[in-house]
């Protein structure tokens, strides 16, 4: 049933790349997966295989990716996405020396794949669990760690319909998970290779807010500003909420760095700020007089929330919420929408009172209002969310460790980490 449910959702991807641009993406580079390996990859050497989803996914395995280029140089990575939106933005990653999509996990697919590449070790990010590829590797005796996984009981291993299926999660030599339910979770279906290190993201947000960019341009929007929003990874319906109060209160100088930054939707911000006077970052020409900027390109925003007051992070009034901690890192208050119930890291931050949900303009408003005429409530909940990220760091060093430790005495990986 399982490959089945594959070819047909493979037939509807190939249907679907007539049709939409990043689809066609996906599908023309699978395809062309094979032909990068066949030119890069060398017979001779021992590879490293990483695999992430998308981009999030990539930031949660980059340290890893970075420790391990550090401990085994000789050793080389291989480094998968199966999203654009990873794949795009990180096919030039500098430690990786061969990036590539990863083919949908038909039995066909994966036989070919690993045939080409023949890892000597796999890390999979978060919720990578492809049934094929892993009975290969484990059937060739390839240690599998999942890394900075988390589970919930809606998931389909613990439903009873999922028994077959949950019979991949067999297949890992080691589970990385973020808290304690993922635990119980896996112990009540039989798993208990499994330890509790917490999410490689913090230490990667941690690592961005060290390496962080000065942004001469920013600071000189910026001006003598005292209030400073900033809204990441926005979306029209995000935006459709806190513009409106924005737009009425001048005292807030305004920094959006939207989702998707086409020509249309940067029409609609602009829209939805009659009144006020906005310039996009690209245009900027010592626009210091204008009240409102948008970041039409990438690759800033982790450095540019260093500069806000209050942090808007969009995705909550959609499918999800994007990088919370890559703000908060930075003692700012974060405010998110509702869906946001399958990420640890919203519901402790709000627990903590660094983070804030919303469910509409009338909850924003009400919050924007305290921290505008509280300066106390603004310090105790900047001070909270920024404290949260640090007291969760560190995960990428108790993994190692861990591995270091590790008494399986086929694990070659494990050998060399007692090194």
């Amino acid at each position: 049933m399982y490959n089945l449910i594959l070819y047909i959702y493979e037939f509807g991807v190939f249907i679907a790349s007539f049709f939409n641009d990043k689809v066609r993406k996906m599908w023309r580079g699978e395809r062309d997966s094979y032909r990068v390996l066949r030119e890069k990859v060398d017979p001779n050497a021992r590879y490293a295989w990483f695999h992430a989803a998308s981009l999030g996914e990539f930031e949660q395995g980059r340290p890893i990716i970075e420790e391990y280029r550090k401990v085994y140089p000789e050793t080389k990575i291989l480094l998968t996405f199966f999203s654009p939106s990873g794949y795009e933005v990180r096919k030039d990653y500098e430690l990786a020396d061969i990036v590539c999509y990863l083919p949908i996990d038909t039995p066909t697919n994966a036989i070919r794949f690993l045939r080409t590449v023949r890892p000597s070790v796999a890390f999979f990010i978060k919720y990578e669990f492809w049934y094929n590829y892993m009975h290969i590797l484990r059937h060739r005796g390839v240690p599998v760690y999942s890394v900075s996984s988390i589970f919930r009981p809606d998931q389909v291993f613990f439903r009873w319909y999922g028994k077959t299926y949950a019979h991949v999660l067999k297949c890992f030599t080691h589970f990385f998970v973020q808290n304690e339910e993922s635990k119980r979770l896996l112990a009540n279906i039989g798993i208990t290779n499994v330890d509790i290190t917490g999410d490689t993201r913090f230490d990667r947000v941690a690592t961005i807010a060290r390496q962080s960019k000065k942004l001469p341009a920013i600071e000189a929007f910026i001006g003598k500003s005292q209030k400073v929003f900033i809204a990441g990874s926005s979306w029209l319906p995000d935006e459709q909420i806190f513009l409106p109060y924005l737009a009425e209160h001048p005292e807030w100088k305004i920094i959006i760095a939207p989702h998707v930054i086409d020509e249309s939707h940067l029409e609609q911000i602009e829209k939805l700020l009659e009144g006020r006077r906005v310039v996009r970052y690209t245009q900027m020409k010592g626009n210091e007089e204008a009240e409102v900027l948008i970041i039409d390109c990438f690759g800033l925003l982790s450095s540019i929330y260093k500069y806000g007051t209050v942090a808007y992070v969009g995705g909550g009034f959609g499918v999800s919420i994007h990088n919370l901690p890559e703000a908060a890192v930075w003692n700012i208050p974060v405010i998110f929408g509702p869906n946001n119930h399958k990420f640890q890291e919203a519901q402790e931050l709000k627990a903590c009172k660094g983070g804030f949900e919303i469910h509409g303009a009338d909850d924003f408003a009400r919050i924007m209002d305290t921290f505008a005429s509280d300066p106390a409530a603004l310090k105790a909940a900047s001070d909270a969310a920024g404290n949260y990220v640090r007291s969760q760091s560190g995960a990428t060093e108790r993994l190692l460790q861990i591995l270091r430790e590790s008494k399986q005495p086929n694990n070659q990986t494990t050998k060399q980490l007692k090194k």
